[in-house]
């Protein structure tokens, strides 16, 4: 069974930075698209990024720039380094993984709270 263990969530000032991580046990790492996913108070949980086993990423529109996917296929981590943080940024954060083959197998960790205050 895939398992999905975030961390590096925080309280973090206006115009700061984080880093999550996500460890993935369970399967093959490699055979997995990961992506991180938000949800704020009283909101969906919303699309951050994905990144594809070769790296390839996409980004929604709004956080490129200022988010980056990355992912260590020999630590079987998927990151997310945000930048210039901003209140509309606090969120639980979750790491996601669907099998590159079929996508009916799909996997969510417990998630991470992200805090953007003064």
């Amino acid at each position: 069974q895939v398992r999905l263990v975030e961390s590096g969530g925080g309280l973090v000032q206006p115009g700061g930075s984080l880093r999550l991580s996500c460890v993935f046990s369970g399967s093959i790492f490699s055979i997995y698209t990961m992506g991180w996913y938000r949800q704020a108070p009283g909101k969906q949980r919303e699309l951050v990024g994905t990144i594809a086993n070769d790296g390839r990423t996409n980004y929604v529109d709004s956080l490129k720039g200022r988010f980056t996917i990355s992912r260590d296929n020999t630590k079987n981590t998927v990151y997310l380094q945000m930048n210039s943080l901003k209140p509309e940024d606090t969120a639980r954060y979750y790491c996601n993984a669907v099998h590159v083959y079929d996508d009916e197998l799909e996997y969510w960790g417990q998630g991470t709270q992200v805090t953007v205050s003064s």
